[in-house]
């Protein structure tokens, strides 16, 4: 399992007795917290930092363990941060300031020099928060008592996203093909991708992965058939076609185990050896975590993958989805968002249906896919962009609900929703800000997620939902 290092600060000069005190109440502070904590990250006790020295070697250590993918300080005396500077220089993973103590109430009879010497998290903190923004070291703060419930919450919230930063610095994409040919928003700078977030673009051709198709044996197919069978309702007498997408899937895991990969693209435009456009194939991958992007989309493949990695633990759905058209009856406005064929099964509100039909578009044969009717709730779009000089995030709340009426002729997966704070405002922001037509949907992450991510990697951020005003659209433009 991932871990985080927990590292406190203090120095030498209140003698060893306290130094042995901020030890122990260390330790029980990491004890209760593996026990409220455990389900989504293991945390591990680092020696305290009396000096530079020892500041260096903790984070080294972080810096060089693989399962680490964070560092949680607290101060618990008053610790001159002049002795962090030189680790917290080296230190590239997400980094949590803890602004608690070791007792939740004052002990107001007894409480003398000794204690306020030992228990001064309200002054080593403020030192330590002090060098952190000197610095410009991107970070997370949550304050309070460390037993208490919204604390708890908020270091899980860090220990989700480190645990997908973890993973983005990790980032292979396999792209198949180029992206789209004439199409803007999913094209982009490749190298800044891998600079800031980690994500490595690497270009295959569409070839060699047909050869590991034609390749395949009966066996292979056979055991990803009776996978489809076992959580899907076979809805067509196809099965041919099914058995092509099946290939596709157990090809695209070869491939992906082969290189590295946790994401990858296709585009329609650049299929030559397959038959079909992958659709089943890669809703089935989408729901084990994979990242996708269609048309190339490198970006939203990479993201989408962090996203579903930063929502492993929690109840929803989370994933790729485009916008698509919408039903403008005045006051009821909603999106119908979908794709041609690759919308994740996380957001099935009733058990897929693995259907064939034509599909007009790359001049392949008929594809099988999932189809089904969306989950509801309130939810998260959110989509990342190349500005040139910079990348953006748009995060926007909406509300999943059901399609008003049934969509007999339309064979895909879809998701409704409306937007927030209404239908004219909440489309306009994303227009706007720039917002793409690929993006991630999610009912089991918040802005506050996306807001500490955006934090830790140092993306500009842009925030749309009910507290969004026609005054807001203008800053936009700034």
């Amino acid at each position: 399992m991932e871990k985080l290092y927990f590292i406190v600060g203090s120095q030498d000069l209140y003698g060893e007795e306290c130094l042995k005190q901020v030890a122990a109440d260390a330790k029980e502070m990491v004890d209760f917290l593996n026990s409220k904590l455990g389900d989504v990250i293991n945390i591990e006790l680092l020696p305290t930092v009396e000096n530079s020295e020892i500041c260096v070697e903790n984070m080294k250590k972080a810096l060089c363990d693989e399962e680490c993918v964070g560092v949680i300080t607290w101060m618990h005396t008053f610790s001159p941060a002049k002795m962090w500077i030189k680790g917290l220089q080296i230190l590239n993973k997400p980094l949590l300031h803890l602004h608690t103590q070791a007792n939740e109430r004052l002990p107001y009879d007894a409480i003398d020099m000794d204690f306020m010497n030992l228990n001064q998290a309200a002054h080593g903190d403020r030192e330590y928060g002090f060098i952190l923004a000197r610095l410009g070291i991107p970070h997370e703060v949550v304050a309070g008592y460390y037993k208490h419930d919204n604390v708890i919450a908020g270091i899980r919230r860090f220990a989700e996203v480190s645990k997908a930063i973890g993973l983005s610095k990790h980032m292979r994409v396999a792209t198949f093909g180029n992206n789209m040919r004439d199409v803007a928003v999913t094209d982009g700078n490749r190298l800044g991708c891998e600079i800031q977030y980690g994500w490595e673009i690497k270009y295959y051709g569409i070839g060699e992965l047909a050869e590991i198709v034609d390749n395949l044996t009966d066996s292979e197919i056979d055991a990803k058939m009776d996978e489809y069978k076992s959580k899907y309702t076979m809805a067509t007498d196809r099965e041919d076609v099914v058995r092509e997408q099946a290939a596709y899937e157990v090809a695209l895991e070869k491939f992906l185990d082969k290189y590295g990969a946790k994401a990858y693209t296709d585009t329609f435009q650049n299929l030559y050896g397959l038959n079909q456009l992958p659709g089943i194939a890669s809703q089935n991958l989408m729901d084990k975590g994979i990242g996708f992007g269609p048309e190339g989309d490198y970006k939203i493949s990479a993201f989408s993958a962090v996203l579903m990695k930063m929502s492993e633990n929690r109840d929803g759905a989370t994933g790729f989805i485009e916008d698509y058209t919408y039903d403008l009856e005045p006051g009821k406005e909603l999106e119908l968002a979908s794709h041609m064929l690759e919308v994740p099964p996380a957001f099935a509100a009733n058990k897929p249906e693995i259907q064939v039909h034509p599909l007009d578009i790359g001049g392949k044969s008929d594809p099988a896919r999932l189809v089904f009717d969306g989950v509801t709730g309130d939810g998260i779009q959110v989509t990342l962009i190349d500005m040139g000089d910079h990348f953006r995030i748009i995060c926007a709340d909406i509300e999943l609900v059901n399609q008003p009426e049934a969509m007999p002729n339309l064979p895909v997966a879809r998701i409704m929703y409306r937007h927030k704070p209404d239908f004219a405002i909440g489309t306009a922001a994303w227009c706007y800000a720039g917002g793409a037509h690929h993006s991630v949907v999610s009912t089991a992450l918040n802005r506050d997620d996306i807001a500490m991510f955006a934090r830790l990697t140092g993306t500009e951020l842009i925030c749309i939902g009910d507290d969004t005003t026609q005054a807001d659209l203008q800053k936009f433009f700034m």
